[in-house]
């Protein structure tokens, strides 16, 4: 088998075969009637007009020998078949083919449409012009690319050789319109928010950092697509905003966690979590169906129909039925004692960190649908007080997040707008931070002036590419077009 050295030293023959014959390997432009679905599409008009028409694609296969070769294009939106003929084209055209294309290569077939005695639909070439000459060539057709670091590397090709993974990134696609579409049907108007920030906001999770230069200043990467910012247009007046944006944390990488990725996060003013969680069932019942044409999934063990109803767990409750620690009145020690019984790794022992990992722990064994609510108020910073029968704090927040196959997928609240109880608890997350927690949220004390003066009740609610990532039952790193990769050395 030849290595790639010599396949690439002898398709620059081939190149300057074809500079010799006069044709630019390179051209801007080639002639193209309409891509080759719509050939397909208009293939029984077009066959009876007996007019010649021009097709472009990539050559992905080659058959025949002699005086016949079936040409196999791809265009992205469907492939055809182009058949030459020796008999039907001028001879050295014919036989420049032959000596100078390759399989990987593209070029632009002018010919009839007509049908094979197979009944394939085909143009049949009458002459043809290089639109790029390709120096490398295509994985094997059969076993494509094997090697997951070669794989993401070399995705272009991955995609091409794939047409699984092809249909999941146009299934993604959809996924996002299908999320925009519904929120601008309900009157949501989606908006822009900053991507660098002095601090970060509307999450847990450590920043990445990185330096204004103009400003001589740091600033980090937004963790949320912008919650601080879509609070402060409800104070702007507007009744219903949106974003679809990317997010950085600068986290570990799992199947359900990447560094960089695309969150979508409204903001819905005069509303609260209740209203919220009405809205968010509907909103993945639309998604689903115009995504996948389903809501029945299997996925990550478990089996769910987002059709069915959506029970509502309480989160100590659920801890305290799983593990029997009652998070309410348990010490740290008590809390990490069942953690290593349950052998459970940790990080922090602050009470918040150790209480999110019991339920990380617990949520593994459900599979939903359902909305996780009456978090504490611990795990809570920016979301109101569920209020008692008494009129005080329960201790519990007006907060819910969609629970499908083991995972949070999503997070939504009653915003807290109560600018006092809002700096008691960015001075709580600021203790977190001087003893050391990397993940507890940055004090935003300009955000607390905006409450000063005044923010209307709202829900808010975000989420992520991993929930698309679930219903398509594939890592998330998977179903990122060009994943992040050390440099090759």
């Amino acid at each position: 088998m030849a290595s790639l050295d010599e396949i690439k030293s002898t398709r620059i023959a081939k190149l300057e075969i074809l500079k010799n014959a006069g044709m630019n390997p390179y051209p801007s432009k080639v002639p193209r009637s309409f891509c080759l679905a719509d050939a397909k599409k208009d293939f029984i008009e077009n066959e009876k007009s007996n007019k010649e028409f021009s097709l472009v694609g990539r050559i992905m296969a080659i058959r025949g020998q002699g005086a016949i070769l079936f040409i196999v294009l791809y265009d992205g939106k469907g492939k055809f078949q182009a058949v030459f003929k020796k008999d039907e084209i001028d001879e050295k055209s014919f036989q420049l083919f032959v000596d100078a294309v390759d399989i990987g290569d593209f070029i632009s077939v002018t010919g009839k449409f007509f049908s094979t005695q197979r009944g394939e639909q085909s143009l049949l070439v009458k002459s043809w012009v290089i639109a790029t000459k390709s120096l490398l060539p295509l994985p094997e057709k059969w076993h494509g690319i094997k090697d997951d670091d070669e794989r993401y590397r070399k995705r272009y090709l991955d995609i091409l050789m794939n047409e699984e993974l092809r249909e999941l990134f146009v299934k993604k696609a959809k996924f996002w319109e299908s999320t925009r579409n519904f929120l601008i049907e309900k009157g949501f108007m989606e908006v822009e928010t900053p991507v660098f920030e002095v601090t970060t906001g509307g999450a847990e999770a450590t920043p990445f950092k990185t330096h204004h230069n103009d400003y001589d200043l740091d600033v980090y990467l937004r963790i949320s697509v912008g919650e601080l910012w879509q609070k402060r247009l409800m104070a702007a007046g507007f009744p219903k905003t949106f974003e679809i944006g990317r997010v950085f944390r600068n986290e570990g990488t799992s199947p359900e966690h990447a560094q960089e990725f695309t969150n979508m996060e409204f903001y819905w003013s005069f509303a609260d979590y209740n209203d919220g969680m009405d809205l968010v069932k509907e909103m993945y019942k639309r998604i689903s169906e115009e995504v996948f044409g389903t809501t029945k999934f299997t996925t990550r063990g478990h089996t769910f129909d987002l059709n069915d109803e959506w029970i509502k767990i309480d989160y100590s409750e659920e801890i305290k039925r799983q593990t029997n620690v009652d998070i309410s009145t348990a010490s740290e020690s008590e809390m990490i004692n069942k953690l290593k019984e349950l052998k459970v790794s940790y990080e922090g022992e602050n009470k918040e960190r150790l209480t999110d990992t019991l339920w990380k722990y617990c949520r593994k064994n459900i599979s939903g649908p359902a909305f996780l609510v009456n978090h504490p108020l611990l795990v809570s910073p920016l979301a109101k007080s569920v209020i008692d029968s008494n009129g005080k704090s329960s201790g519990t927040a007006q907060m819910f997040q969609p629970i499908l196959a083991g995972s949070e997928l999503g997070r939504g609240y009653s915003e807290l707008n109560d600018p006092i109880d809002q700096q008691k608890r960015f001075e709580n997350q600021q203790k977190l931070i001087d003893a050391g927690d990397t993940e507890a949220m940055m004090a935003d004390y300009e955000f607390v002036e905006m409450l000063e003066h005044g923010m209307p009740p709202t829900c808010g609610f975000g989420f992520g590419e991993r929930f698309f990532a679930f219903l398509a039952d594939k890592p998330l790193r998977e179903l990122q077009m060009f994943p992040l990769m050390r440099p090759k050395k």
